[in-house]
């Protein structure tokens, strides 16, 4: 989350976060089944390309990119949940 956000940057932001949480993001390795996060970024990309400058756009594509790296920490284990804060591990 960026410092300069306003309020309703903020809420907008947590809001959209937990909309892609819900979304099904096919696995990596096999082709096949919803890609539903997937489905969002071309969506945003099109709206962007449309609408150029939109904050709203950039904040979306921001929340998609910690999405799937969350995604992607949780599934390979790199760093785990529960040790983490911020993407810095406690001690």
């Amino acid at each position: 989350m960026s410092d300069n956000d306003t309020e309703q940057e903020k809420s907008f932001r947590e809001r959209y976060a937990e909309k892609l949480r819900k979304k099904k993001q096919q696995d990596t390795y096999r082709y096949g089944g919803d890609n539903e996060l997937v489905e969002e970024r071309v969506q945003v990309n099109q709206q962007e390309q449309k609408t150029p400058g939109r904050r709203g756009e950039k904040i979306k594509q921001e929340e998609i990119n910690k999405e799937i790296v969350r995604r992607d920490m949780i599934k390979n284990r790199r760093i785990p949940v529960a040790r983490t804060l911020n993407g810095l591990e406690k001690k």
